[in-house]
Order: C-alpha cells, then structure tokens, then sequence
C-alpha cells in the first residue's frame, strides 16, 4: 500500500501518461477527435456563402421516373433544365463509366438485322452522344471513384504545377479510378476523385483535395468544381520538407490543407442547405441563378450515408459541406505544432500539480484542478469558436485529474500512516486521549530546533535550459547527467564535514556545524568549493571527451545564524535550516553569473575563515536587503 502511495508511483504515472500522448495512441485519437465533435455538436456551423443546392434522386424520383440508371436522354434533360435555371455549375456525384443500354449502337451490335437497317438505326444519335452535347453546354464537373485495381484507360489529366518536392510521398495512395466514357471526359470542365476518407474510428472530418494513382496526382471532385467556378486553368501546390502547404485554384484564391493535402471539413447543420428532389426541379421553376448545384442518389440500396459528427449525411451533403468550408476559408486547422505545445504545456502543469498538491489542502487543491481545466477547456473552446484552431483539452483534462486524484489520495493515505506513527510512538508515553488528539492533528507536535552560528552553500547549474533542450528527446540521458554532475559534488561536500540539505533540481543546499559541531565550518565551506570547481574541470573534461554538453555552475557560501532541527508540516518532518543568513547564501548563488564568479562569498563568511586569498567582487543589492552586501571570491 506505501508503495502505491508514493510520489514516485504518481510520478510513473504521469510518465505513462505523457509518453501515451507522445506516441498519440488510438484511444487518445478518439478521445481528441470526440471532443472536436462536440464542439461542432455545440455550435455548428451555418452555410454562408449562399452558393449551393443539392439536387438528390430520391425514392419516389424513381417510382415517377423509372428505375435507376435513368436513361441519358432524361439525365440530359435535367442538366437542361438546371441550365435553364442559370445556375453556374453542376457537379454529379454520379459515375458515368458505362454506354447508356438504351443507346441504338449498342442495340445493333446485340441484335441480328439486314443491314440496311443497321445503316439506318446508327443514323440516330447516341443518348451519350446527347448528355455529352449538354455538358458541353453547362459546365459539368464529374467524379473518378478508386479502386484497387489499374485504371481503364486515359483520364482526364489536370494541369498541376508544383513549386517545392514532389508531394506524391505525402498524398493517399491508390492504385487507379474508375473512369467514366471518353466522350464524357471530352465534354466535362473538370472531373475529379470522389471519396470520403473516415477517421480512425470510421466518422468522416476531412476530405483530401489531392490522390495519387497510377494516373499521377488527380484533385478530388470538390476542388475542379472550386476550380471552374473561378475559372482557374491550373493549379499550383507549394510544398515544404513537411508536406503541402498551399493550393492556388488561380492566381488569387489560395487553399492551406494540411500536410496529407487534406481539408478539416468545418460541419454546418444539413438542414441548412438548400435541396430538392428531382421530381421538384423539373415541375417547380426554382432560381439557380450562379449557383453551384450537386446531383446525387439519396435513394435506399443506392447510396450510403456516411457517419459525421452532426449525424448520417449523404456524398452531396459532405461535398457541399466541405466547399462551402473552402470557399468560406472556415477550415478547421490543427498545425503540427499544437501537438508539442499542448505535450509541453500539460506537462509543465503536471510538475506543478507533483509539488502543490503534496503540499496544500485539498480544498484548496481542488480549486487550483477546477480552475486549470477550466481554463484549459475554455482556451480549447474559444480557439475552436473564434479562431477555427482545433487545440485539444481533452488529454490534459484527463491526465491532471487522474494525476490530482492519485495525489489527493496519496495525501489521505499518508496522513493515515502519520497518525498510526503517532500512536505507535507516543502511546506508551501520552495518555490514550492526548494520543487521540495528536493523531487528529499532528501541529500540535512542537516542529522547529536550536539556533546555531552556521555556513551555507548554494550551488546550481548555469545554463541548465539549454542544456536540457539539447536532452529533449533523451529524459534518461539528462538524467544521467545531473546524477553524475550532483554525486561528485555531493562527495565533496561530506567528506569536508557538510550536510546535505536537498537537491533542488539541479541545485544543492547545503550548511556545516550542525549536527556535528564543526568549529572551522566556513573553512570547510570555502575549501568545499574550490575542490568542487576543480572536480568540475576533470569532470568537463571527461564529458567533452564524450561529446556531451559541459557544465558550469554557480557557488554562493554565507555565514551567519539559523533555526536549525526538524522542520515540515504534518505529512513530513526535515532536518533543515531557515534564516535570513541562508537566504543570503542563496542570493549570493543567483548573482555569480552577473558578477562573472563562479564562487560568490559572503563577507561574514571571509571574516572567519583563514588561509585563503580573497578578491573583492565589490557590492551588490539583494532581495529583502535595504543596504547593499559585500562579496568576494577566492583567487
């Protein structure tokens, strides 16, 4: 149970957590997108480029007009009519990659007939051949769909540009398309890749604007229609050693996916796009004047919904859904970035949670944890709602709670402990009452100790963050090193009579004459640190020699009175010091860079010592001193 309730179980703990995070396993994918999603579930988008209709072929569409595939001849009429309607594009989410079964050619060829006849039978034109003429008439943007298998023939090849790498190696791969007839590629304005790519836990968020096959790079459907409405000829990606950044439709419209080429689709309610059925577009006169209309099936066993986060949508509903969020430049972004600034951001939180809440009330604790994630969620939150950057609150709210709970507990368990040592230390001593009353609050046991005449140390490494950063992707290594620094040092100092107060990080406290009575202890101080200094230079030495960064630290000696004996709280007693003398030797330590020493002594401490040279450093103004202190070095 004791070793449950260790700081360094917690400490663990907090490891597992942050290197989870790292590594981005699947579940914390899920929790990250999850939370992305309510987001969206909370204040959804509205469609406000007013640009888009959809026009869907419903069930009853196909109960008037016949079963599915409907004859060329009447899917021209509907481009015909949409035309009419004066809309500007009309992009269908349908594949023509078959002859029209109606068509006369393919009557003939199935048929045995005097050939006079079939002379006269392939005078008619084709219903493809129809179709083709009225695309050519509106502009119409078609759709490949993938497969795994080679592509059947020639596609229609985009005009791409690149600027930057190639940025095949950053795209989704597949090995071809369905192609649709050659007169139909002739005919349209654009034709693009259609496909909904899902998430890890199969919702679809974002779509790519650029595939590779084996025909090359081919924009997806979304993008050419983008493209002919701008009447963009080619476009233009800019890539980085880290992916795309950049799609130019022309020269002004400008699209910033991210490094996969893909688009974070910004969700609006479906309810807020305009749609029509067939049936109603040809019966009603409906204004589609300059607008961008997608045809598609919406019919049972025709179409599938997908899974997004506002709920089932159709390939319509998510192609309008994701131009309308580029056209809009409502994208949401997640810049590579965030994920270390988020890494960085909760860890630097979790060290501070591993040494207040030890040491405060847990009400008080409580409200340090509800306010750091509420102020996490409310930063994730307005960064979401106002900036369109997806930042995740989700792992750092998880991980600070479950590290405060552990700590909270550990504190119960800890202070349990405290009481059963209470008694078993004082039972046979106290009446069982004032043992009673001790275990209910242990500040009623005296804390504190003597005053002595005593030296301290301060000694602390300079330039320690940049030596970390050169450790960041090696914890264990810089590790390594401060433990080796800190038990040379540590070495020195016991075998010169001190004692070790604590290791701060990367910085020692230590003082002489207590507990031992040690009558030349500035002496001891003083020499202490002159060995330390050159036990620093072999140990330089030796790291330079191991192409490991060099170490330089930073000594502050004083001497002067202090309480001396057990100090702590009810958790944890310490043998310790406190005074206005050690906190002089600490302000000593801080200055030696800005005085250009590395050993920084006090003049108390020089008036009790003898056989060193010492040179004046001058005076310098500390912290909590109204007159300024004179300081000196050893030569």
């Amino acid at each position: 149970m004791k070793i449950l309730t260790s700081i360094w179980i917690v400490c663990i703990t907090v490891m597992i957590g942050v290197g989870l995070r790292v590594y981005d396993v699947e579940p914390l994918k899920i929790l990250r997108l999850k939370t992305f999603d309510y987001y969206q579930q909370i204040q959804p988008r509205t469609i406000t480029s007013n640009h888009f209709v959809i026009v869907e072929i419903t069930e009853e569409d196909l109960t008037k007009y016949g079963q599915w595939p409907w004859s060329r001849n009447f899917v021209a009429e509907i481009h015909q009519r949409i035309i009419n309607q004066k809309a500007n594009t009309v992009q269908y989410n349908i594949l023509f990659s078959e002859p029209d079964r109606l068509n006369a050619s393919s009557f003939v060829e199935t048929q045995n007939l005097p050939i006079e006849l079939k002379d006269k039978l392939l005078l008619i034109p084709d219903n493809d051949q129809t179709l083709a003429q009225f695309f050519n008439v509106g502009d119409a943007v078609l759709m490949y769909s993938v497969k795994n298998s080679a592509t059947d023939g020639k596609i229609k090849k985009p005009n791409i540009m690149y600027k930057g790498a190639d940025p095949k190696g950053w795209l989704f791969n597949f090995l071809g398309v369905v192609n649709n007839l050659p007169i139909f590629l002739d005919s349209a304005k654009g034709v693009g890749v259609n496909i909904m790519i899902p998430s890890i836990d199969g919702t679809v968020r974002s779509q790519p604007l650029l595939v590779n096959t084996d025909q090359g790079v081919v924009p997806a459907q979304i993008l050419e229609t983008l493209r002919v409405v701008m009447n963009g000829r080619a476009y233009k990606v800019v890539t980085a050693q880290d992916g795309v950044r950049e799609i130019y439709l022309n020269r002004q419209f400008v699209i910033r996916p991210n490094s996969n080429a893909m688009i974070n689709i910004n969700f609006a309610d479906p309810n807020t796009i305009p749609t029509i059925s067939v049936n109603e577009l040809m019966t009603n006169d409906i204004d589609l004047t300059n607008k961008i209309v997608v045809v598609g099936l919406n019919a049972a066993g025709l179409s599938t919904l997908k899974d997004t986060p506002l709920g089932l949508m159709t390939d319509m509903q998510i192609s309008v859904q994701a131009m309308d969020t580029i056209a809009t430049k409502t994208d949401l972004q997640r810049d590579n970035n965030l994920n270390l600034y988020e890494i960085i951001g909760t860890t630097i939180l979790l060290l501070i949670f591993l040494i207040i809440v030890p040491r405060l009330n847990v009400l008080w604790t409580a409200g340090i944890l509800l306010l750091s994630v509420s102020s996490i969620s409310y930063a994730s939150w307005y960064m979401y709602s106002s900036m369109n950057v997806m930042a995740d609150a989700s792992w750092a709210v998880l991980l600070l709670s479950i590290t405060w709970a552990h700590l909270t507990f550990n504190n119960f368990a800890t202070q349990s402990r405290l009481r059963q040592q209470i008694k078993k230390q004082f039972e046979h001593y106290l009446a069982p009452d004032m043992v009673a009353k001790l275990q209910k609050d242990p500040g009623l046991l005296k804390l504190g100790g003597e005053t002595r005449t005593m030296t301290f140390m301060f000694s602390d490494i300079r330039g320690f963050t940049p030596i970390s950063e050169k450790y960041k992707g090696n914890p264990a290594g810089l590790t390594k090193l401060i433990n080796r620094f800190l038990t040379r040092m540590t070495d020195i100092i016991i075998s010169n009579g001190g004692t070790i107060d604590k290791f701060m990080g990367d910085c020692i406290m230590a003082f002489w004459n207590a507990p031992l009575d040690i009558k030349d202890h500035a002496n001891r101080a003083v020499n202490s640190a002159i060995e330390m200094q050159k036990e620093l230079k072999r140990l330089n030495k030796e790291l330079k020699k191991e192409k490991l960064p060099e170490i330089k630290i930073g000594i502050g000696i004083n001497t002067g009175e202090a309480l001396v004996g057990n100090m702590g709280s009810e958790q944890r007693f310490d043998y310790s010091v406190i005074g206005d003398d050690v906190n002089l030797a600490s302000r000593l330590e801080s200055s030696s860079k800005e005085l250009g020493s590395t050993l920084v002594v006090g003049e108390k401490t020089k008036v009790q010592t003898d056989g060193f040279k010492f040179h004046s450093l001058g005076t310098i103004k500390v912290k909590g001193k109204t007159e300024k202190i004179k300081v000196f070095t050893v030569k």
